[in-house]
């Protein structure tokens, strides 16, 4: 797996104890936050997803104040069609790439939102995910040419070049554009448009089934961009010995069903397709594949929090391995308290991941 790339997750919330994390005041404040970032740098992280959503501080600002106080910490900044403007955004990323020397990931985000509270419109799916390619488009456009004109159905631009310009690297002709969604509209934009695909911690046979879908659909569409890459955004409860692991894995989710109301996250959002799938997986079992373990989605759990990883270093190592041998090259990982296990999962889990084994 020396090839794939491990980023963590930071959650840039405004309330704390997010999915379990310490309750600790300021647990949003810029110190408290560059220190989550500073250790991502120190204990071998490439760097770490940022939430978007409207009742959260803004990402790309709190991205850039990480950003100037760190110095390989590569931000993977969740954005919003809507919420920017695919010409203000352009212009921001390639600004902060400019001055990050390059260290500037994308996570474009279709879900539901407040729109109504920042002026956007809620669109039908098949509006929305329409939107979201063309926004895709416009913005690669606007990152790697000149004088840009464009009439969409969605967005238009005229003679627009952006300064100062993203600068081609090896391998990166400008910042990746991840994207995540398991409808049938989201996947024809990530088989169009997406530079990575993001999944949730499905089984192997679930990834597997979708790996090969999404490569056939990009040969299908006449994909013009290199290939599709694939990532996975799951939680990773990883303790010395497998034993106690779960041990901590069923108290975790214990305390959490005793606590659920007090929680932040919202209840009931449970429409989109991914998200669905996953709590479907309660079905088949309470741990499947060895070690992925489906009830925290049964007591509220959401996205990345809906199933976990659980064993010991050795035993995550292994699976997530398993899902490299499928095709997925890109790892956001997390568990809390966030900064325990920044420390906790770079010194014990990512040695491993990086083997030549």
């Amino acid at each position: 797996m020396t090839a794939a790339e491990f980023l963590w997750y930071i959650p840039n919330e405004v309330r704390p104890g997010h999915r379990g994390d310490d309750a600790a005041a300021g647990h949003n404040s810029l110190d408290t936050l560059t220190r989550q970032a500073v250790a991502i740098e120190r204990h071998g992280w490439r760097g770490a997803l940022l939430g978007a959503g409207w009742n959260r501080p803004d990402t790309f600002t709190v991205a850039t104040a990480l950003v100037a106080r760190t110095t390989s910490f590569e931000p993977l900044i969740a954005v919003r069609p809507g919420y920017w403007g695919p010409a203000h955004f352009a212009a921001a990323a390639a600004t902060l790439d400019h001055l990050s020397d390059g260290r500037v990931r994308v996570n474009i985000v279709s879900g539901r939102d407040e729109l109504a509270a920042y002026g956007d419109s809620d669109a039908g799916q098949a509006q929305r995910y329409a939107r979201t390619s063309e926004f895709m488009r416009l913005v690669r456009r606007l990152w790697t040419e000149q004088d840009v004109t464009h009439r969409g159905e969605y967005f238009q631009v005229t003679g627009s070049t952006l300064g100062p310009r993203v600068r081609a690297r090896p391998g990166r002709p400008h910042p990746k554009l991840y994207f995540g969604g398991a409808s049938d509209a989201a996947e024809r934009v990530a088989a169009a448009e997406a530079d990575v695909q993001l999944f949730w911690g499905e089984p192997l046979d679930g990834i597997a089934e979708r790996v090969a879908r999404l490569r056939e659909l990009s040969e299908k569409l006449g994909r013009e961009h290199p290939p599709l890459e694939f990532g996975l955004r799951v939680t990773t409860v990883v303790r010395d010995t497998t034993a106690q692991a779960w041990a901590d894995a069923e108290a975790k989710v214990a305390d959490l069903a005793a606590r659920q109301d007090d929680l932040p996250e919202g209840r009931g959002r449970f429409d989109a397709v991914g998200q669905r799938r996953l709590l479907d997986l309660q079905t088949r079992g309470e741990v499947l594949d060895d070690n992925l373990y489906t009830a925290p989605g049964r007591i509220g759990g959401e996205g990345a929090g809906t199933t976990w990883l659980v064993g010991s270093a050795a035993d995550v190592a292994k699976s997530l391995s398993r899902y490299a041998d499928l095709g997925i090259s890109h790892f956001v990982l997390s568990d809390t308290p966030y900064l325990r296990e920044i420390e906790r999962q770079g010194d014990h889990l990512l040695p491993l991941l990086r083997s030549p084994d």
